[in-house]
């Protein structure tokens, strides 16, 4: 008997220690991307990886293969490694299927048709006539100290000499003691989310942002994920992505039915979606669908790629209204396959890849998590808001709860690292003056410094043109220090080639805080190029120099007095009002002869209405007026200008109408589309100096290197300084920036495509003497790229013109241009 069990145990432990387990992911070869649900065939078995590509596989015999196999790809083979924790399967796409799409099966189909068919059975802004809750949010940008070596680094770099020298690098270790004692950054919010039949509105009931007395506005607009799975585009980092459970979701997304689960004693599907087209590296997840009413129940979403992006929504299930609600929120960003950096908050912060097995440099450790969590729900009953057209409202009285308002708030008590990150960052903020610091920035990033009670327009220190030379002088405005009611902004210049000084006074009231209304008074005296095309609502852009006045020779002089009025009043606009008296001299062989009288130098008296109209972005109301917190687009611009004749002097009536529509396409891969429409049309008597030469940016030069300057913003670089005119056009303008391009050490440059566009004609061509130009009724085209940032901020750009305006000598219609791009940080 005793041998009986010796030899039964000695045959469980040869059992126990012959049968290995393997744990891994399967992957995609070239993005890196898990591939959910691959079969993976053992010893005549078959075992399914889950959705995020991991599986997990007994071992009997090392000698048998493991071999997976998945739609699209070539099998690979693979046997068990010794001594590997976790192995990654890396399988290579084939290419005679690489174009083909993958469709659902029927029965899956019909499922997510009838959750599309549903939504207004499940979604709660469609089901109640309105609802509120307040919810409360967490964000964190932290790092699991285990992840982290203590391990202090030698690390050798060559001097400027090329000699080896020995670094002692340690960042890891001072990095995991932070983590071990607190979080990186952190920041919460109470708001108050309300629906009705007027829309939703967001109330900021209490923030705080750890080292800084005031939360920033531009966290509290921060939206990293959507609310509501119902809608046709998602919100993720605020960029639009298509949902699979769109009206066209179908069309653009595979569903695989994988099981039946409980949740709440209900049965619901477990459903996996995924791109249609192969190797395509966006939104994939997995959905829990109610099988009763078709309704959400649960979903994981995950985005695989620059950045890696998990999020998880959970709902609770409403009896008495058959509905599930939202319950909490959970949202993660982590590095993906990319180098750079993803910024947030001004600041930089790196994140890492979340396939597991890859060692990691400490900083790659860190990742964003947000988590949101509603409470004190109440339906149906009776909700009012103020503005609808505001998106987020953000009262002062949030800004300063005192700590007994977030402890009975705050669902995670366990974490002490929190109450440290507060203290510690609270702390290091007024020992560095961080909050100084971003204010700071702000100012500089629009061009301004501040000193003491004026902020100094740094845009009029330093000019040159060809008709001034170089041009110095000071200008600026004064700010909240003096007084937050009235402002006055002003400058004085001089050229040192026409030998003359060049100023301006504005001073300023402000009328109404909350729309940030403003009454203005100005007088200039000043040059302006001629045939310039300016909106009045277009917002400032600060520029360390302006490339294309560099050239110009071709301006005009004048004195203007005007009064204007600047608002926010209309919701979702920027609106200008202004009427203005002044006398016109050009500075250039010109003369005007409009009804057979000569006009060498003139006089005008106009008024100008302009409208900027952001239908699409999201606002925020606060107490020092209101912020474009979601830019979204299009964006439309309308300027009516009117010259009266006869009125104070003026010489000639004639109406503009400009026209700009604004468009952009971002992509979570970083990359980004853009597009200009704009058109200007002039009618009666209106001199050349206020018609349109479209911002065109070359030399009339010989050699193609005689004609190198610095490219302009949406300037057509391949047209000569006033080589076309119009009374009346229009231009087009496609550009696609691709990701950084890492070409050696250092030198990661932004290429761009572009192609440019426009026609245009002249009316009352007689009327305009002394001035020899062409007109484009057949078109004029122009292409490029763009490799911006090479070095330093310095880039090339290389355009090439086309089409019917191509000039005789091949090598006229190429230019090549340096370009600069100032990346202060913010």
């Amino acid at each position: 008997m005793k041998n009986f069990w010796t030899f039964l145990f000695i045959l469980i432990c040869n059992f126990a220690f012959s049968q290995k387990t393997m744990q891994g992911q399967v992957i995609d070869f070239d993005t890196t991307v898990p591939i959910a649900f691959a079969k993976i065939n053992y010893n005549n078995k078959t075992i399914i990886s889950d959705w995020e590509g991991k599986f997990s596989i007994d071992v009997k015999d090392d000698k048998k293969p493991i071999i997976f196999k998945y739609k699209g790809y070539y099998d690979k083979t693979h046997y068990f490694t010794e001594g590997a924790k976790f192995l990654i399967i890396k399988m290579v796409n084939d290419n005679t299927m690489k174009e083909k799409e993958i469709y659902s099966e029927n029965e899956v189909n019909l499922i997510v048709k009838k959750i599309i068919d549903n939504k207004y059975k499940n979604q709660p802004e469609k089901v109640f006539k309105s609802f509120e809750y307040k919810n409360y949010e967490h964000l964190l940008v932290t790092a699991n100290p285990d992840s982290i070596s203590s391990k202090i680094d030698t690390t050798y770099k060559k001097s400027i000499f090329g000699r080896k020298k020995i670094v002692l690098d340690s960042t890891n270790y001072k990095l995991k003691k932070l983590v071990e004692n607190q979080h990186i950054y952190q920041t919460e919010k109470v708001n108050l989310i309300q629906f009705n039949d007027q829309g939703t509105k967001e109330t900021v009931l209490a923030s705080r942002m750890a080292g800084f007395k005031k939360p920033l506005y531009e966290y509290l607009g921060l939206n990293l994920v959507s609310y509501s799975l119902y809608e046709n585009q998602l919100d993720i980092l605020e960029i639009p992505v298509r949902n699979p459970l769109s009206t066209y979701g179908r069309k653009l997304f595979v569903f695989k039915l994988i099981d039946t689960v409980k949740i709440d004693n209900r049965t619901v599907y477990r459903i996996y979606f995924q791109p249609k087209k192969l190797n395509s590296d966006k939104l994939r997840g997995l959905l829990f669908v109610d099988a009763e009413n078709f309704g959400i129940a649960k979903a994981f979403y995950r985005i695989y790629g620059i950045i890696n992006i998990n999020a998880t929504f959970t709902f609770n299930y409403m009896k008495e209204h058959r509905i599930w609600f939202p319950e909490k929120r959970k949202f993660t960003v982590v590095k993906g396959n990319n180098s750079e950096d993803l910024k947030i908050f001004g600041g930089t912060i790196k994140f890492n890849s979340s396939l597991e097995g890859i060692k990691k440099d400490a900083s790659d450790q860190l990742y964003l998590k947000l988590e949101s969590t509603p409470y004190d729900v109440k339906i149906n009953e009776p909700v009012s808001f103020k503005m609808p057209s505001i998106k987020i409202d953000v009262p002062e009285a949030s800004m300063t709860k005192p700590d007994s308002y977030w402890k009975p708030i705050r669902k995670d008590t366990l974490d002490v690292r929190r109450i440290r990150t507060y203290t510690n960052l609270d702390s290091l903020s007024v020992s560095e003056n961080i909050e100084q610091k971003l204010l700071f920035g702000r100012k500089i990033i629009n061009g301004y410094l501040p000193v003491s009670i004026i902020d100094v327009d740094l845009k009029t220190l330093f000019k040159y043109n060809n008709y001034e030379g170089f041009r110095l002088g000071i200008g600026g405005v004064t700010n909240n220090k003096l007084s937050e009611q009235y402002k006055i902004s002003g400058y004085v210049a001089f050229g040192f080639k026409d030998e003359k000084f060049k100023y301006g006074i504005t001073p300023s009231y402000l009328l109404n805080k909350e729309t940030n209304t403003w009454v203005n008074a100005s007088y200039v005296d000043d040059l302006s190029e001629i045939g310039q095309i300016q909106f009045a609502t277009q917002a400032r852009r600060f520029k360390i120099y302006d490339p294309r006045p560099i050239n110009i020779s071709t301006f005009y002089n004048h004195k203007t007095f005007s009064g204007f009025i600047e608002s926010q009043y209309i919701p979702k606009t920027t609106s200008y009002f202004g009427i203005s008296r002044s006398e016109v001299l050009p500075l250039f062989d010109y003369a005007f002869a409009p009804n057979d009288r000569l006009y060498q130098n003139f006089n005008l008296t106009t008024a100008q209405f302009a409208i900027q109209w952001n239908p699409f972005s999201g606002y925020m109301q606060t107490s020092t007026g209101r912020l474009e917190i979601e830019k979204r687009f299009p964006k439309f611009s309308l300027q009516l200008t009117k010259s009266f004749n006869n009125i104070i002097g003026s010489d000639f009536d004639f109406t503009k109408v400009d026209f700009k529509i604004i468009h952009e396409i971002p992509y979570l891969s970083g990359q980004n589309t853009a597009f200009l429409l704009q058109s200007g049309y002039a009618v009666g008597d209106t001199p050349l100096t206020h018609l349109y030469s479209i911002a065109p940016n070359n030399l009339n030069r010989e050699t193609l290197f005689q004609r190198i300057t610095f490219a302009g913003k949406n300037s057509f670089e391949t047209m000569f300084f006033n080589e076309f005119f119009s009374s009346k056009y229009v231009s087009f303008h496609v550009k696609h920036t691709f990701n950084k391009v890492k070409v050696a050490y250092k030198i990661k440059p932004l290429i761009s495509v572009v192609t440019r566009m426009a026609w245009g004609n002249m009316d009352n061509r007689e009327s305009h003497l002394g001035f020899e130009y062409k007109t484009m009724e057949r078109g004029f085209f122009e292409s490029g790229v763009e490799a911006n940032q090479i070095f330093k901020g310095f880039g090339l750009t290389f355009f090439m013109r086309y089409g019917p305006n191509a000039l005789p000598k091949f090598e006229d219609n190429f230019a090549l241009k340096l370009s600069y791009v100032l990346d202060l940080g913010f």
